[in-house]
This record gives C-alpha cells, structure tokens and sequence, in this order.
C-alpha cells in the first residue's frame, strides 16, 4: 500500500502542505508524472486512505482528503521525516525543529487541521 515513493510523498503533502487538487500535487517539488500520479491517488483511494469529493468552488473538479486511516498515518510519517532529517539534508529545517520540539503537539496540530478541513466539507 505504501510502499513507493509516490504514494508517501502524496500523503506527506496532504498532511503536511494541506495539498488536496491534484494540480497542487503536481506543483510539488519532486514532479510527479501526470499519469503516476493519477494512478497512485486512485490506488490510495482503493486502500482508503484517501477520498475525494467534489470541489465545492467547481463541480468539474475533484479535492482529495485524507480518511480517518490516512491520518492515523501521522505519527509514522513524522517518524520517517525525522529519521530523514537524521540523515540526509533536508530543505524544511523548521518543521523539522517543531517536530522535534514537541512531537505530540505537532502531532496534535496536524489531526486538528485536519478535522478542520472534514468539518468545512
């Protein structure tokens, strides 16, 4: 389910970049492909992960959020930044501080905007 780097990064950016278009997935810094792209979000939403409504600003378009079992995905997502952070440069040296700082409070603030963003849908 996630294990391609893909479908990690379209998670990290929706936990964490508040993406949900796939026009902000694909302004992403690492540039996924079109076609990778479209095929790993409908793989996500098969695993439920993720599901998508309508935009309600355009009915043409489609948002993505994360399900409940996409955001308990959380705490293992700020692991792996962690232990990236640990080991390689990374470009995000203040989320990095945050989460480090105080894990559950990042914790806390990243399920609180989330339910935010359920709550206005």
């Amino acid at each position: 389910m996630l294990g391609d780097r893909w479908s990690l990064l379209i998670i990290r950016d929706m936990m964490l970049r508040g993406s949900r278009t796939f026009k902000e997935f694909l302004d992403s810094y690492e540039r996924i492909a079109t076609n990778i792209l479209a095929d790993r979000l409908r793989k996500l939403i098969s695993y439920g992960v993720i599901t998508t409504e309508p935009d309600p600003t355009d009915g043409r378009k489609r948002i993505y959020l994360l399900t409940e079992k996409g955001i308990a995905l959380a705490p293992v997502m700020t692991e792996m930044v962690l232990w990236a952070a640990d080991h390689e440069e990374t470009g995000n040296q203040a989320l990095v501080r945050l989460m480090r700082e105080d894990k559950e409070k990042f914790l806390a603030g990243v399920r609180r905007r989330w339910a935010e963003s359920r709550s206005r849908e």
